[in-house]
């Protein structure tokens, strides 16, 4: 289905998905939403996919929420409606966060509320020297959705998420690369070039590895110690068996750079 709202380019096994509101700051409305629910869904599902670049059109990454939309006062919907209607858009999160393929984030101009928690449930994220990151939900009084809680409070840990969500202070980019928020800052000038360079990188990697490493990770979110223990040692066993790994083993005693074919 084509969505102007949301971009998508496949290309090296590299899908870019672009937020597509610059006059907006790429402000969510619905049919951005669904444009980007339906481009997660086709990088989780195409095996030609093999890693995902998310960003924003116009030097900005997400505002988050459309406040000024959300201000304008149309008709309410019931409670219910509203509900499921959210709950269908967060969906972006829980299927980036848990897509068996590395995911980057290239945060510039601002990344806030709704548009941090989706940058918080990918894999890493890259930030220009100007970016401003803010939890903001607390400032136009909502308690935050997205998984922002979820994501900051597994990667930062209760007290500082309670500090960003309940203070919702403005974080330049190095204050948050700081405490790990953020996992790279580079110039402005520099930021598309690369925020793609990495994504690039994993997408020409051992993509089946990387899937696995992203599973265990996500395991040791929730799962006790016996279990990724157990799934460790499936998901070892079988890249053993990867074309792969036996590629990078060949490249290793010729003393060479591995080619990687996600197989």
């Amino acid at each position: 289905m084509s969505n102007d709202m949301v971009l998508q380019k496949l290309e090296g096994g590299l899908l870019t998905i672009t937020m597509n509101r610059p006059e907006r700051k790429n402000a969510l409305n619905p049919d951005m939403v669904r444009g980007l629910v339906e481009a997660a869904r086709r990088a989780a599902d195409d095996p030609e996919v093999r890693a995902v670049l998310f960003k924003g059109a116009g030097g900005s990454f997400c505002v988050g929420g459309d406040v000024k939309s959300m201000a304008e006062g149309r008709a309410p919907l019931p409670f219910e409606q509203k509900l499921a209607n959210l709950r269908r858009g967060m969906e972006v999160s829980r299927i980036l966060h848990q897509m068996p393929k590395p995911v980057v984030a290239q945060l510039d101009g601002a990344a806030a509320g709704a548009g941090l928690s989706m940058a918080l449930s990918c894999d890493l994220r890259i930030a220009s020297e100007s970016c401003k990151i803010t939890t903001a939900f607390a400032k136009v009084g909502f308690s935050g959705d997205y998984g922002g809680t979820y994501f900051l409070t597994q990667l930062l840990g209760s007290a500082r998420a309670r500090e960003l969500y309940l203070m919702s202070p403005v974080l330049t980019a190095k204050e948050a690369h700081a405490i790990g928020m953020v996992t790279k800052v580079v110039p402005d000038a520099e930021i598309d070039a690369a925020a793609h360079e990495l994504a690039l990188s994993l997408a020409q990697g051992p993509s089946i590895a990387l899937g696995f490493i992203k599973r265990n990770i996500n395991n040791a979110e929730h799962l006790a110690l016996e279990d990724c223990f157990d799934g460790e040692a499936i998901h070892h066993t079988r890249c053993g068996d990867t074309a792969d790994h036996k590629e990078a083993a060949t490249a290793f005693v010729e003393k060479r750079k591995p080619a990687f074919r996600g197989e």
